[in-house]
């Protein structure tokens, strides 16, 4: 299966965004791109495409709008694999309205069991597309910020971005 590659720049940093043919499979933050593809070299065995694919330019301006307030849900093909409660736990991210946030506890809570608030940020953690399924909008129970791919700092940005912009 073949990769495509954009490299996006924002006000935040340069971004990765990766895709193939069933959709976005993959958004890399600044600080993560710049260690996990040097001058385009693909993870291994994955082929890349010397041109962005139309899912790439379009993941691309929904970015730029999203980070420009212009842009409140994403709206793309994805393709992205994980286990059933991965699936479950980015289904409810996604579900989490803009400029709004939730609890580990209260997603674990949704999901049936408040138990496995753990459980949901590994999930989160495995989320391979921050900001689309939003798992900076994710925090303690006492509220605080807790960890996230991008940082914490660039939490704390999207989350200050989406007050900001909130209807």
């Amino acid at each position: 299966m073949k990769t495509a590659i954009l490299h996006q720049q924002t006000c935040f940093g340069t971004f990765t965004l990766m895709a193939d043919e069933a959709g976005l499979s993959s958004l890399l933050f600044p600080q993560e791109q710049e260690n996990a593809l040097a001058d385009d070299a693909g993870p291994e065995g994955v082929i890349l495409t010397p041109t962005p694919t139309p899912v790439l330019l379009e993941a691309a301006s929904q970015l730029l709008a999203y980070l420009d307030g212009r842009l409140f849900t994403f709206d793309l093909p994805l393709s992205i694999t994980g286990t059933p409660f991965q699936k479950q736990v980015w289904e409810e991210l996604r579900a989490i309205p803009y400029g709004e946030t939730r609890s580990y506890g209260e997603l674990a809570a949704r999901l049936g069991n408040r138990n496995k608030a753990r459980a949901v940020g590994g999930a989160a953690h495995a989320n391979p597309l921050g900001i689309i399924i939003p798992c900076h909008r994710l925090i303690g129970a006492s509220g605080s910020l807790t960890g996230f791919g991008g940082g914490l700092a660039m939490k704390q940005s999207l989350l200050a971005l989406e007050q900001q912009y909130r209807r």
